[in-house]
């Protein structure tokens, strides 16, 4: 199982990369914009473009967020806490972060859905459909949850094996000494 959550660890490296490329990709795009405006011309709907990459990237990024150990924690009771304590702490957390991962995903497909049924658009210049931000929008959360549910899962193994070292090199803080 370790090695298999090394592999989705190196997977979300590269997703993050893409991340970061669309969202390069949107400013380059907004920079033009505003260049071309000053001569009279505008692509137009730049606004528009940026917020989805922005929520497409959002989205992404989180799982790498997770298996990098960066989301925000309160620490102050876990490292007054020993190995066991600190391990259950970790075991709170990824459930938590993987409960609202799931319901999030589990709450964004009646949006698409209904964005699908009724054909809609943005109401822009663009006329975007909006199945398909929203499309990647959802497969970024859904990503994010199946992530957090196999970090839930490795630590749990992890934990009625009683290796809490490693519990705290893939779930705990990365700072940890």
């Amino acid at each position: 199982m370790n090695a298999t959550f090394h592999l989705l660890r190196r997977f979300n490296e590269v997703l993050a990369v893409l991340a970061g490329a669309l969202l390069l990709l949107s400013v380059s795009v907004t920079l033009f914009d505003i260049i071309a405006r000053q001569i009279g011309r505008s692509l137009g709907g730049t606004d528009e473009l940026s917020g989805y990459a922005m929520a497409i990237a959002t989205s992404w990024g989180m799982s790498y967020t997770l298996t990098s150990l960066s989301h925000v924690r309160i620490d102050l009771l876990r490292t007054r806490c020993n190995s066991l304590w600190r391990s259950m702490l970790d075991l709170i957390a990824i459930l938590a972060l993987a409960g609202t991962a799931t319901v999030v995903a589990y709450r964004v497909w009646p949006v698409l859905d209904k964005s699908i049924s009724n054909g809609s658009t943005a109401n822009t210049t663009l006329e975007t459909p909006l199945w398909i931000p929203q499309s990647l929008w959802m497969a970024g959360w859904l990503w994010f949850a199946v992530s957090a549910l196999f970090m839930l899962c490795l630590v749990i193994t992890l934990l009625v094996t009683r290796d809490f070292d490693e519990v705290h090199q893939n779930a705990g803080i990365r700072d940890e000494a």
